[in-house]
């Protein structure tokens, strides 16, 4: 029986026997190392010991977690100007409103009901957007139930409420998505590993799980486009339909 760590990164998962792996710690801020290898994004003190920090999605060559909270911030935007868009119409013509009114259901609302900060002010830029998002989404029933009975006094709610709390919303992630090096690090984790003696720390995006398995349930085809000159995988392991890919070494580049 082997006892493997699973994580993910970029939407993929990956394992690595626990052997190795001496903590997992939050994310921290970390400092440049001038010409360092590109894969290594810093480093950092860890029991007075001064260790560097491999960024596993630039070892697997993929975006960035800042780029791809980038992308996922201009989607949420752009799903809620078509949200406002969707009740002014409603307001203007009696149309249906097809969007949900709970402000945990819509993009936005899971992603922030899914996020956990521990920097006081990434907590503090949360709290103003959990605040005026949920504003939104009730100020906008209440102008739905109110056109049943004033049409004009609903369309003026909407110009004048709507609009300003839908600014403060999207100002709120404004200012979030200017922060993305600080929420990165509230999300992403630091494994602790030990190669051979070797101790550095990587970053990945979620810690999934401790995975007890056979050895022999380990799938060991890997093709060589499946590793790299810093990583190594022993196979594939498949846990209820999912694939795990399945580390048997980490190196630190130079």
């Amino acid at each position: 029986m082997t006892d493997l760590i699973v994580f993910s990164v970029a939407g993929n998962k990956y394992a690595m026997n626990i052997e190795n792996v001496q903590r997992i710690i939050e994310s921290m801020p970390l400092t440049n190392i001038p010409n360092s290898h590109e894969y290594i994004d810093g480093m950092m003190s860890y029991e007075e010991k001064v260790i560097k920090v491999l960024s596993f999605r630039k070892l697997i060559q993929v975006q960035t977690y800042k780029d791809e909270l980038i992308a996922l911030f201009e989607s949420l935007k752009k799903g809620h100007a078509e949200w406002v868009e969707s009740l002014k119409l409603s307001v203007q013509t009696g149309a249906p409103f097809t969007k949900t009114l709970d402000p945990h259901a819509c993009g936005l609302g899971k992603w922030i009901d899914s996020f956990t900060a521990y920097d006081d002010h990434v907590i503090e830029i949360l709290n103003e957007l959990i605040e005026y998002h949920k504003q939104l989404h009730v100020t906008g029933g209440y102008v739905l139930e109110l056109y049943l009975k004033d049409k004009e006094e609903a369309l003026r709610m909407f110009n004048i409420d709507i609009n300003a709390i839908y600014e403060h919303t999207m100002g709120a992630l404004v200012t979030f998505t200017k922060e993305l090096d600080l929420v990165a690090n509230s999300l992403q984790k630091l494994i602790i590993y030990d190669n051979n003696g070797s101790l550095f720390a990587i970053k990945v995006d979620i810690i999934e799980d401790i995975a007890h398995i056979e050895e022999e349930s380990i799938n060991n085809n890997v093709s060589e486009n499946e590793m790299s000159e810093f990583l190594e995988l022993e196979g594939v392991l498949d846990i209820e339909g999912v694939l795990i890919n399945v580390i048997k070494t980490v190196k630190l580049p130079k």
